[in-house]
């Protein structure tokens, strides 16, 4: 009993349709090594499985079956289309090497190098052009330095504003820090307590005070405040 026939599409079962990839592709091989052994043809085979695998197989070798189907798809038109392409990057190519050879030249002779080739007119030329940059580069120079100069007055102008805030300031403050001094000096009270300076201390803040004298007052002692009672129901220890 034969085979029922297979309906062509996408197999929705992964399982069935890995296996199905696995035979197909291992009969695939077999047949196209076969025809290759039995017909004497060049045959390259390629496979891409749907996990990004790849299955190759080719009698004379894979890339070299590829060159010459290249070989022979190619049409004159296209071959023409192509040694066109080809002969204009070598020109261009060839313009971009006789520049960047100039321009080295060129480098060397600002730098002093290689200048005995070099005729009467070309040596005036390469003299101008040093002059013209000598010239170039202190027109530079000096407009950097005139505007470090400018940016230096503008900070003089800043720290110049910010002392005379400061002055001021200082001098608005100096009301308070003399009556301080006057308060040190005639005495502070704080409370009931009265601090005097000893005379032979100096008036000024700036000497340090050598002897400070403090007011004595008589300590009176609670208990000799209380009224004595004649009558006390507390009887020394050696009377019992």
């Amino acid at each position: 009993m034969g085979r029922g026939r297979v309906e062509l599409k996408r197999i929705e079962n992964k399982i069935n349709r890995q296996v199905t990839f696995s035979k197909r592709r291992n009969g695939l091989l077999k047949k196209a090594y076969e025809l290759s052994v039995l017909c004497d043809a060049e045959i390259a085979l390629i496979i891409f499985s749907s996990r990004g695998k790849v299955f190759e197989f080719g009698n004379a070798g894979v890339n070299k079956t590829l060159e010459r189907y290249r070989r022979c798809c190619y049409n004159p038109h296209d071959a023409n289309i192509t040694d066109g392409e080809t002969q204009s990057w070598y020109q261009e190519v060839s313009k971009l090497k006789s520049k960047y050879e100039s321009l080295q030249r060129s480098q060397r002779h600002l730098l002093g190098e290689d200048l005995g080739p070099l005729s009467v007119k070309e040596l005036q030329r390469l003299e101008r052009q040093l002059e013209v940059a000598l010239s170039q580069a202190r027109q530079r120079r000096t407009q950097l330095m005139l505007e470090q100069i400018e940016e230096l007055r503008k900070k003089e102008c800043q720290l110049g504003e910010m002392n005379k805030q400061l002055k001021s300031k200082l001098e608005a403050g100096q009301g308070p820090f003399t009556t301080i001094q006057g308060t040190w000096d005639a005495g502070a009270i704080v409370g009931n307590n009265t601090f005097s300076v000893h005379p032979s201390q100096s008036t000024t803040m700036d000497c340090e005070p050598t002897t400070l004298q403090i007011g004595y007052h008589n300590f009176v002692s609670a208990e000799a405040n209380l009224p004595r009672s004649s009558e006390s129901n507390f009887n020394p220890g050696w009377i019992l």
